[in-house]
């Protein structure tokens, strides 16, 4: 694995060091605490991220239907991405103009990746568990691979074919165990989360493209308001009922914008920059784990051994996909 490098604002200019290209012994534990602090952002950030199966699920307990839910999500969380967008006229700071090739990338990834990925997650989470809904969803990974290796005609390494069958193993597991609870709707539920894994993992290969161009912060900002204009036309037209609805339903919207949406994506991208984008793939794997726990906690969703067991192989093959990426730049986003 490649070191990644210190940044650049914490070595000390005109005090030379043993090495090319190593910090001064003073600036290492200011390295170490950088390092420490990014690693924290991200553990934040892939918790705060599986809050957001579990709050679905409670909002579906107060008879919204997945449409309103979405423009509730998106339509608070839409000022705090326009912010993030176009602050530039607050910091002075003019970014590069956008050609229209970039915009109707920026639109096209931002459609795919926001808004059909989480329509079909929040649908599919109407018939499975969130803890199921959060391990097929972390199969992305494995799907960015196999699409990669099919476009470009390449062949799959060891490494790569033993976390594809870590993963699809823990999948299967967890799927039969999943089936005692939930019957006849596991397929269906499972199909539709599983659309929403295959449409991210798309975007993520659109957006490993556009993100060195725009910068992170501006391009997720800019994909998820695209996104949010594509699910309120989708409410409009469906005539979705987004006044009137149960105060509750208003409040879960509103925290799982703010918690699940829009802190996560801020702490994320600060995280990646802090220790790069293959550590931060590693730690967030803590996600199915947290989710299961927040679901067992808030939903009375019953664990099993079977689960867990399905849960600790997801994660292993996840991590192996991360840790034999880890040494390339990848493109950074907030989960669907």
């Amino acid at each position: 694995m490649i070191s990644e490098p210190a940044p650049p604002e914490l070595t000390q200019p005109g005090v030379p060091s043993s090495q090319p290209g190593v910090p001064p012994t003073s600036a290492r534990p200011s390295v170490a605490r950088t390092r420490l602090l990014g690693a924290l952002l991200v553990f934040v950030s892939g918790v705060a991220f599986s809050t957001k199966a579990v709050l679905v699920k409670l909002a579906y307990r107060h008879g919204i239907d997945s449409v309103s839910l979405l423009a509730l999500r998106f339509g608070f969380s839409a000022p705090f991405f326009a912010v993030a967008a176009f602050g530039w006229h607050l910091r002075g700071k003019r970014p590069a103009p956008l050609s229209s090739r970039d915009q109707l990338s920026i639109l096209g990834l931002g459609v795919l990746g926001y808004y059909l990925a989480s329509l079909c997650d929040f649908i599919g989470l109407r018939y499975i568990s969130a803890g199921l809904e959060r391990l097929i969803l972390f199969i992305y990974p494995t799907l960015v691979v196999v699409i990669e290796t099919w476009l470009f005609k390449a062949r799959l390494g060891r490494r790569q074919v033993l976390a594809l069958l870590i993963t699809y193993a823990g999948i299967a597991l967890a799927f039969r165990g999943e089936l005692g609870n939930y019957g006849s709707d596991v397929p269906r539920g499972a199909a539709w989360v599983f659309g929403c894994a295959l449409t991210y993992a798309l975007y993520l290969l659109g957006a490993g493209r556009m993100v060195p161009k725009l910068g992170s912060q501006r391009f997720t900002a800019l994909a998820l308001l695209a996104a949010t204009a594509a699910v309120l036309v989708h409410a409009l037209l469906a005539n979705a009922k987004i006044l009137g609805l149960p105060p509750a339903a208003y409040g879960i919207g509103l925290v799982m914008a703010l918690l699940a949406t829009v802190l996560p994506a801020f702490l994320l991208a600060r995280g990646i920059a802090l220790i790069g984008s293959g550590p931060a793939a590693i730690i967030s794997t803590v996600g199915p784990v947290s989710t299961i726990l927040l679901a067992y906690f808030f939903l009375q969703e019953p664990l099993s051994l079977t689960e867990l067991a399905g849960t600790a192989l997801v994660i292993s093959g996840a991590t192996l996909v991360a840790v034999g990426k880890s040494a390339k730049p990848a493109a950074s986003a907030p989960q669907t």
